[in-house]
């Protein structure tokens, strides 16, 4: 199947579970890769459709979990059009202080559409 990526989209959001992390909006970077099927009688995969689900998720309000964010994009994905089999979500968040040298968190969600 063919796939489309829309990679290191960029937003500011409210995500974590401290309280600073409600107040305070922090970077992340989205991909989303979609896998297609080859039929275009299955409808159009619009790729702004597809930044703007990306972008709606982000902008809801405060999300507790990256993997809330992953969820939400990939179902989302998969709803845009029959032809998405398979939505991949990888979602970074850089500054997190775990004590030591660190470039980010990533968290990776994978969906398959119902047959």
């Amino acid at each position: 199947m063919p796939e489309i990526t829309l990679r290191a989209m960029r937003f500011h959001t409210l995500v974590g579970i401290l309280p600073h992390e409600r107040e305070i909006t922090q970077p992340i970077e989205i991909d989303l890769t979609v896998r297609v099927s080859d039929g275009a009688h299955d409808g159009v995969v619009d790729y702004r459709a597809l930044y703007q689900i990306a972008a709606d998720v982000v902008r809801a309000g405060p999300i507790d979990f990256l993997e809330d964010i992953g969820d939400r994009i990939a179902t989302g994905a998969l709803a845009h059009s029959a032809r998405v089999r398979q939505a991949r979500v990888a979602v970074r968040k850089p500054h997190v202080p775990l004590g030591g040298p660190l470039d980010h968190v990533e968290v990776v969600v994978e969906r398959v559409a119902d047959a």
